[in-house]
């Protein structure tokens, strides 16, 4: 058996300063760029009621990493944009609307095959999928932004 860690990759001293150099290394000012920049971004596309989820990766994502946390125990099905069930309608008053939703104790929830309803009125681009609408209507202000930062023009 051989295991090798290619994570572990010998680099030349003259490349490593040429990284540094355009700020391109490991964790350096274009990954730290490109993560806020995308971050900023997705700020227009996620659902928003309250802005929590909207504003989730500023607290939990260590910004130059390259992965964006979003720990809102509801990020995931906002996300996917499809209804889990099951989902039981409770009724606290007589006016026939639901004023919340539970599922049994034990019970794992799956998805129900239905789309979930982003409301617009905070954010008209709100709705599923975020990064990658935001990625199909902003990649060229994001390579831009880290062009500038790497200094290439």
């Amino acid at each position: 058996m051989i295991s090798i860690n290619v994570k572990k990759v010998y680099m030349p001293a003259d490349t490593a300063a040429l990284l540094k150099k355009y700020n391109l290394e490991k964790g350096g000012l274009v990954q730290q760029t490109l993560d806020k920049t995308v971050i900023d971004y997705m700020l227009a596309y996620t659902p928003w009621e309250t802005g929590s989820l909207a504003k989730d990766p500023y607290a939990h994502t260590k910004i130059g990493t390259g992965r964006i946390v979003y720990r809102s125990p509801y990020a995931r099905y906002l996300y996917y944009g499809e209804v889990y069930g099951p989902n039981i309608p409770v009724f606290e008053d007589n006016s026939g609307v639901p004023t919340r939703w539970f599922s049994p104790p034990g019970q794992k929830k799956h998805p129900t095959g239905r789309k979930l309803q982003y409301s617009k009125d905070a954010n008209p681009l709100a709705g599923s999928f975020w990064f990658e609408r935001m990625k199909a209507d902003r990649l060229p202000d994001i390579i831009e932004e880290v062009k500038n930062v790497a200094g290439i023009k």
